[in-house]
């Protein structure tokens, strides 16, 4: 039996929308990612990026600023290299759904998409963004509360494979004049080994600030990953937190610490440390252990991090790179935080 063109057509599209329709009915994350985000409000943030000046009008239109954004939070969420993403989007119809692609619609190569968190990179935008979607969830009733807990978190990249010379003259501040620039391209010159544990550890530092009621991260900051947390305190206490109290581990404690907290008008509840031939007392272990049943919600952020959306691990090249990258893991966090939190709330997408 033969069947004309405009049929062939109709089943196909109808296909399509079957398997779209199953996909909904199994649970498909990412249909109610893309109801319950306001993605049109990063907008006027992103449009930047492609201000470059043109040399000319012939090429390419740019692709749309919110769909790159989308598909870097695609990136973030499935842990993809940007050769995968751009495959995965050619790929599954869940993806192409949540970017708002039709079948027949051109997809970003992954070129494009290195490009364009290059632009992030160069314009400093994503910190922006990031400061954009907590304004909407302040907005939404999920302010920051009942005080805040602050830590870091190692994020290893690839190992460096440097001479002992070359390592000394990286933590002088030096480039090593026998690299040329190809190799210099491909060196990270700002990566720092660090110990965790008895393990060695090279690559950077992941240090937020999280409100204790929400779990929904408010403060960040991505260091070389020998910076010492106690270094970065001051830039990630939230002020905007209604609750004073602050906890954090016991690496951030120290006289001066305590001394700006309580001249702040915050309230203390870092734990303590005990010293050489002082050891903590049994009420200042209570203490601690009292602290800590606040202080270790802040691992649920990195152990989602860590087993949902790769962060212990990322490949990038340099510190301004491993911002923008962990600056996508920390607002992905949100993003999914944001729908668990909703779950259930009266006018909330129904979907699974």
């Amino acid at each position: 039996m033969l069947i004309d063109g405009e049929t062939m057509g109709q089943r196909s599209f109808f296909d399509i929308e079957n398997r779209l329709q199953s996909i909904s009915q199994l649970g498909d994350p990412l249909e109610r990612l893309t109801a319950a985000i306001p993605w049109e409000c990063f907008r006027p943030l992103l449009e930047p990026v492609h201000e470059k000046e043109r040399k000319s009008k012939a090429g390419r239109k740019p692709f749309d600023v919110v769909l790159m954004f989308k598909m870097l939070v695609l990136q973030t969420l499935y842990n993809l290299a940007d050769e995968q993403v751009e495959y995965q989007i050619r790929d599954r119809l869940s993806f192409t759904r949540f970017l708002g692609l039709g079948i027949e619609d051109e997809v970003p190569d992954a070129t494009t998409v290195w490009r364009f968190r290059e632009r992030l990179k160069e314009l400093g935008l994503l910190e922006r963004v990031f400061n954009r979607f907590d304004d909407f969830l302040v907005a939404e009733g999920f302010e920051a509360r009942q005080g805040q807990i602050i830590d870091a978190s190692i994020v290893p990249v690839p190992i460096q494979r440097n001479r002992r010379e070359e390592n000394q003259q990286l933590k002088n501040g030096e480039v090593p004049q026998a690299w040329g620039e190809a190799k210099r391209a491909q060196k990270d010159v700002d990566g720092r080994w660090t110990g965790k544990r008895g393990k060695r550890y090279f690559g950077y530092k992941n240090h937020i600030s999280i409100d204790a009621e929400h779990k929904l991260i408010r403060r960040f900051k991505t260091t070389p990953a020998n910076v010492h947390d106690s270094q970065v305190f001051d830039d990630l206490v939230d002020p905007d937190n209604v609750d004073p109290a602050v906890w954090a581990d016991s690496a951030y404690r120290s006289e001066e610490t305590e001394q700006v907290l309580q001249d702040a008008g915050y309230e203390s509840h870092i734990c303590e440390k005990g010293q050489r031939n002082r050891p903590l007392s049994h009420e200042q272990q209570a203490n601690n252990r009292q602290r800590s049943n606040i202080r270790s919600r802040v691992e649920h952020v990195f152990g989602f991090q860590e087993n949902s959306l790769g962060g212990k691990f990322i490949r990038t090249i340099g510190l301004a790179r491993a911002k923008v990258k962990i600056g996508l893991i920390n607002l992905t966090y949100n993003l999914m935080r944001y729908l668990q939190l909703t779950k259930g709330r009266k006018g909330a997408p129904a979907v699974a």
